[in-house]
């Protein structure tokens, strides 16, 4: 025993543990995550801030505006399902960089677009490019990342989505009244160029990395590799009530946050007369309130169930919660500016809650190997919501010139979500499906 604490120190050993302390090089992956994930919603962001702007220089309708953002949300709908199957054939690497080249030039391709059809051939064009960031990010960080540290990267790298709702309405602004609307779109799209750049040189599977050591490799492959016997049609899940219930769920709520996104920036320029010079900070404390919504929302539903609550009553409490929380929303456009301000960031927060209490329980109703299946078809769902929604929300206000019709749809769509959601799953109980599945793209 002397004698093994006496070699621990000598000099030779002492090289051996530096030669085998592990690299930590992942964290540089999800670094780039990160930024591509924050560039994403920067582009994402831009058209809504300069809603009334275009609509004033261009004159198109509300109805042309709902269509347009909904041509984006059927193209990024679509294209999860594309991009899924591209990043399977050909590796995260090559179909990312398709994915944030598309998105790119569709984002400064707007600057061209002086008519309702142009910008919705654009917004569509990003909305495709756009549609394979998530995909691609989540196999990027389930390559670098063994399973015990994906949900903690995971949730690095998706904090961007609230950074670039944050950033957009700090620097497009700026940029349109210092050098023209043109240039908020082109400078944005930029970004992802330049990031191309980054990804190109950084980003290859650990076991062909020059830059990590074999300890970090060993310990990101040191899961248990699952045995594939069998294969499952998405089809075949259709069966199961767990989901249907994720599904519709998401069906319901997906549209209030896309909502959000894209209208609110003319609500508070209709409502309040907020403009290009003024609207920075109400929106900057909307999405900060996001962040907080995010996190809080995580950690409370795991305090509850570390406390000794059932999974079923935990996640379901949460979301109640969550869902009590943005009722008052159906005030928003009755209120003071900074009352309605702290109404929406209760609400979008709320969502963010609700939002990650939702996606945990795919995983918690189903095995691992289905959980993708399960996300891609809530997704989808949720997307396809978005694109009613958006036409919706351009005919109401071109026919009532009111957004209350619109809160209070916003307010109610959570209580009545979850109560399908419950009526469906009242015990939240897994789904069994037996033998070693692999689920088929």
């Amino acid at each position: 025993m002397q004698n093994s604490k006496m070699n621990s120190g000598s000099p030779g050993v002492m090289l051996g543990e530096e030669k085998n302390k592990m690299s930590n090089y992942r964290w540089t992956v999800v670094a780039l995550l990160f930024f591509a994930t924050t560039i994403n919603y920067i582009d994402r962001n831009v058209l809504g801030i300069l809603k009334p702007t275009l609509q004033a220089k261009i004159g198109w309708s509300e109805a042309d505006f709902g269509f347009i953002i909904a041509a984006f949300t059927l193209a990024y709908a679509l294209g999860q399902a594309f991009f899924g199957r591209l990043i399977d054939k050909y590796g995260t690497k090559f179909s990312y960089s398709i994915s944030v080249a598309v998105w790119s030039f569709a984002a400064m391709g707007h600057a061209f677009a002086w008519t309702p059809v142009e910008f919705g051939v654009a917004r569509a064009s990003l909305g495709l490019g756009e549609s394979g960031n998530f995909p691609a990010a989540i196999k990027g960080t389930a390559e670098w990342f063994p399973k015990k540290e994906r949900a903690y990267a995971t949730g690095i790298f998706n904090s961007g989505a609230n950074i670039g709702a944050v950033f957009a309405p700090i620097v497009v602004p700026w940029l349109t009244l210092t050098y023209g609307w043109e240039s908020a779109f082109v400078v944005t799209g930029a970004l992802g160029l330049i990031w191309l750049a980054f990804w190109h040189f950084i980003y290859e599977v650990p076991e062909k990395h020059k830059k990590i050591n074999q300890a970090e490799l060993d310990y990101i492959l040191s899961d248990k590799e699952e045995v594939v016997k069998a294969k499952i049609p998405w089809i075949e899940l259709l069966k199961y009530r767990q989901t249907w219930a994720f599904v519709i769920g998401k069906f319901l709520t997906d549209p209030i946050w896309w909502f959000y996104l894209y209208w609110l920036p003319d609500f508070l320029d209709k409502k309040y007369g907020l403009n290009l010079t003024n609207i920075g900070w109400p929106l900057i404390i909307i999405y900060t309130m996001t962040s907080i919504g995010s996190i809080g929302g995580g950690w409370m539903s795991g305090k509850f169930i570390n406390l000794g609550w059932s999974i079923n009553k935990g996640r379901k409490t949460v979301m109640l919660i969550c869902a009590l929380l943005i009722v008052p929303i159906v005030f928003a456009s009755t209120v003071s500016l900074w009352v309605s301000v702290g109404l929406i960031g209760l609400a979008a927060a709320s969502h963010q809650g609700w939002s990650a209490n939702i996606f945990t329980t795919a995983s918690d109703m189903f095995p691992k190997k289905a959980v993708g299946s399960i996300v891609g078809l809530g997704g989808t769902a949720g997307a396809a919501g978005g694109v009613v929604f958006q036409i919706v929300t351009g005919l109401v206000l071109q026919y009532t010139q009111s957004y209350l019709p619109l809160f209070i749809i916003s307010g109610s769509a959570y209580l009545i979500a979850l109560a399908i959601f419950h009526f469906l799953v009242p015990k939240m109980e897994p789904v069994d499906l037996s033998g070693d599945l692999a689920i088929s793209k």
